[in-house]
């Protein structure tokens, strides 16, 4: 069943993204800051 697979795959590139930026904020000791939109 491919139904849902779209909006999985969008889910795993979305979490993977966000486990790379944690990844090289671990790496790099920076604290999260928050984008702010003017």
């Amino acid at each position: 069943c491919a139904a849902g697979k779209p909006k999985k795959v969008a889910l795993t590139a979305c979490m993977r993204k966000l486990l790379t930026i944690l990844n090289a904020m671990m790496h790099t000791r920076t604290r999260w800051q928050p984008v702010v939109a003017a």
